[in-house]
């Protein structure tokens, strides 16, 4: 399953069924599991493991030094799940010493081509990035959240679960759950995310709740301590609207897209 012209170091670790393609380089502290399969030409170097039954297509970087000036060659990491698809030319940087040294992708994701997930970013599961999407350091983005192509996220933002970035979107703040940001910087969301809740197997009831909260976060011109205070009101009603709290709740250093 190792391609001849691969160059696999001998000290990397690789489980069952790995196909590994011609011109493809992986470094002595990767550890690639059962399954999975890497085209030619994908580079995976660094402190980096990587699940079960993964696909990564030519010319991906995947485990490199970060793009930061303050690296000093530390041993961070990145940590992939299962069942990812990395397309081609995708890139993806280990952590930094000043997080966690952590850079964390989870399971199911799909990283269109050219998409840039830079150091210390942690990325859910089920999350969609269309054609060259960045995502500056230290981005959170949640779980079945989408990212549509070449929008642009600040260091730091949080992206929250199931939420839609149009088309060259971008933002400098968090973005909610639920909500649908427009294209263009830093502005406010427009919605919630109806089409990508439906997909997901949101009943109508749910999105009805999650609506009403988004109009005490957005429409009533509540400050935002103000307008936690309305959404517990609705969890009894609509338990979902627990996330949108929780994020709110949650401290951040960008501050809420509003």
């Amino acid at each position: 399953m190792i391609d001849p012209q691969a160059r696999v170091h001998e000290n990397a670790r690789l489980g069952k069924d790995v196909h590994v393609g011609p011109w493809t380089l992986i470094g002595p502290d990767v550890e690639i599991g059962d399954g999975t399969w890497i085209g030619p030409h994908v580079v995976i170097n660094g402190n980096t493991t990587i699940g079960k039954n993964n696909k990564i297509f030519q010319f991906a970087s995947v485990g490199e030094a970060p793009q930061d000036l303050k690296y000093a060659g530390e041993k961070t990491k990145l940590i992939m799940g299962d069942d990812n698809v990395i397309r081609e030319y995708c890139s993806i940087h280990l952590g930094t010493v000043q997080d966690e040294g952590l850079t964390k992708i989870g399971n199911n994701n799909l990283l269109m081509n050219y998409v840039h997930i830079a150091h210390d970013c942690q990325i859910g599961d089920n999350v969609v990035m269309s054609n060259s999407v960045g995502l500056a350091g230290h981005v959170k983005v949640g779980d079945n959240a989408i990212l549509g192509a070449f929008s642009g996220t600040h260091q730091f933002c949080r992206i929250g679960a199931y939420s839609f970035l149009s088309a060259c979107a971008n933002t400098s703040r968090d973005i909610p759950p639920y909500v649908l940001m427009p294209h263009g910087s830093n502005l406010a969301p427009v919605g919630i995310n109806i089409v990508g809740l439906k997909r997901r197997g949101f009943s109508e009831q749910t999105i009805r709740g999650i609506r009403r909260a988004y109009k005490i976060i957005y429409q009533q011109g509540l400050l935002l301590e103000e307008a936690i205070v309305q959404l517990r009101t609705l969890v009894d009603e609509c338990p979902e609207v627990q996330l949108l709290i929780d994020f709110l709740t949650e401290p951040t250093d960008r501050g809420i897209a509003r």
